[in-house]
């Protein structure tokens, strides 16, 4: 099993579709974006070129590999406007594995290490992130990685009729 991370920096017409089938895959839009009602759940977005290129001015987007395949995507973004707790110089981080050979392998956990390492590099310490929490498997996740939960966001996203709560999580980087 051979994986690999790449940093996207010139999208193309097969990112567009790709990050397209991932992100109107009815299996991962309730892990990937919250919705407010069964309507948001089934509503599907159209990415396009331009939109990928406007993405990359306030994300760091890394596309995972499996065997030369692309299979998923992790970012990060500095000092957004949705961090639960405002410490200035915090990374946001965002993965999704989209292709299911790509889960359950360990995958997610060497893509989370490769990106806190990225993160480093670019002189950041503090990690935030959020989980919804139904989504047990990416929560063992988190902490298997030293995250831990710093609270919580009542009826945050819809699924299965009725509303979860957002768990957001934190882990400060060493220093190396």
């Amino acid at each position: 099993m051979n994986v690999y991370f790449e940093k996207l920096i010139k999208p193309n017409t097969t990112h567009v579709e790709v990050f397209n089938r991932w992100e109107n895959n009815p299996d991962l839009i309730p892990l990937t974006r919250p919705n407010q009602n069964q309507l948001e759940l089934e509503r599907r977005d159209i990415v396009t070129l331009e939109h990928l290129k406007q993405r990359l001015q306030y994300n760091h987007t890394y596309l995972i590999y499996l065997d030369d395949k692309l299979i998923g995507e992790m970012n990060y973004m500095v000092d957004p406007s949705h961090l639960y707790k405002k410490v200035p110089g915090t990374a946001w981080i965002g993965i999704t594995i989209g292709d299911p050979e790509g889960r359950g392998k360990g995958i997610g956990y060497k893509a989370i290490q490769y990106l806190e390492e990225e993160i480093k590099k670019h002189g950041f310490y503090r990690v935030e992130l959020g989980v919804f929490e139904y989504n047990i498997d990416a929560q063992k996740l988190y902490h298997r990685l030293g995250y831990e939960e710093i609270g919580r966001i009542e009826n945050f996203t819809y699924w299965q009729d009725k509303m979860w709560k957002d768990i957001r999580m934190e882990k400060y980087l060493g220093v190396n």
